[in-house]
């Protein structure tokens, strides 16, 4: 599964419009629609940002795990 799925799902387990996670993140709900949809590559920053925000690992966000537990 590609990050841009996992943060769609988040998001959604979440309540969150993308307007509403995009104004937590300091962005446009357009520029937070290209990382939903795998039209850009996630920054670094927002990759730890939105890793804090839910309480999971980057790793989990990225697809390289499927244990969403909580990061160390």
């Amino acid at each position: 599964m590609g990050f841009y799925r996992r943060i769609r799902e988040l998001r959604e387990d979440h309540d969150l419009t993308q307007r509403q996670l995009a104004a937590k993140l300091n962005m446009t709900q357009t520029q937070y629609f290209r990382y939903e949809q795998g039209y850009r590559d996630i920054p670094t920053d927002i990759l730890i940002a939105l890793s804090q925000m839910y309480h999971t690992s980057t790793d989990y966000i990225l697809g390289l795990t499927d244990n969403p537990g909580k990061p160390k």
